[in-house]
């Protein structure tokens, strides 16, 4: 007999709380934590937009609910990751690591019910007026998630959108996909509605130039983007309809240091309002 030839897994995009193939039909093959090889879908231009339309008709759910609820959600996420924790190890993620994921999903939950008393308030007028300053999500959020570190640097893109009422869609990075792959496994049994995140994977240089022009996308966060030409690149086309743009940082971040409000308010708009004082 022949010797066996082993089926390799596919791991597929996650939009709308599914799982598809790339609409491209292609893959690429990637080496596990334990050596095994597997495939990781390719993602397409048209894989963008369908991401984009999905993350859109998910807004008004996820901005419209509590933020008591969506902190009850993000921690759910932490759960689910603590369950799992040994199943990241093994795809060559550190414990650290992991831990400190786990504990980034719990700190971003806790602010879900805090962030908008922080960031707004009232402020003082000269006349018989209320002015108060409250802070609404900025809608869809395309981001490009960090090679390094690979589960950690992710939950702290995406955790800071959703816990302020966004929605995203993530470019993965291509050569360590994995962690993202399964973190969107926890993802679909953690209580999140459908497209709040959608994950795709494949080249970013094929996929982020469509991300960043798109009309409907509100915002981009270039973290993972590592090459300065892609980046001016993606400014650019960012700039043709004002999008919002999250720069790269110029040196890399302390992932593990306590990230601070401004992740989450850079993803803020900040509506004020007049109301006359009664009598």
């Amino acid at each position: 007999m022949s010797e066996r030839v082993a089926v390799r897994k596919t791991y597929k995009l996650f939009i709308g709380g599914k799982f598809p193939r790339s609409e491209s039909g292609r893959s690429y093959p990637v080496e596990s934590g334990s050596g095994e090889t597997v495939n990781v879908a390719l993602a397409s231009r048209k894989d963008v937009r369908d991401a984009v339309v999905t993350a859109r008709a998910a807004v008004k759910g996820w901005s419209g609910a509590t933020a008591y609820n969506r902190g009850q959600i993000l921690y759910r996420v932490a759960e689910m990751l603590e369950g799992r924790r040994e199943q990241f190890t093994a795809l060559g993620v550190p414990a650290d690591e992991v831990d400190a994921a786990i504990d980034r999903w719990v700190w971003y939950a806790g602010w879900s019910d805090k962030i908008a008393q922080v960031y707004g308030g009232a402020n003082p007028v000269a006349g018989p007026y209320f002015n108060l300053s409250a802070p609404e999500p900025t809608g869809v959020v395309g981001v490009v998630a960090p090679s390094e570190p690979a589960l950690l640097g992710l939950v702290s893109v995406i955790a800071p959108a959703l816990v302020t009422g966004n929605t995203v869609v993530v470019l993965a990075s291509p050569a360590q996909p994995l962690p993202a792959v399964t973190l969107t496994e926890v993802l679909a049994t953690s209580d999140l509605p459908g497209g709040v995140v959608n994950l795709l994977t494949g080249r970013i240089t094929e996929t982020a130039p469509t991300l960043a022009a798109h009309a409907d996308v509100n915002a981009i966060d270039l973290t993972g983007v590592t090459d300065p030409e892609l980046a001016t690149a993606l400014e650019v086309a960012a700039a043709e309809n004002l999008k919002r743009v999250l720069r790269p940082p110029l040196t890399a971040p302390d992932w593990f240091a306590d990230p601070g409000l401004e992740p989450m308010t850079a993803l803020l708009e900040t509506k004020t309002v007049w109301h006359p004082k009664g009598m």
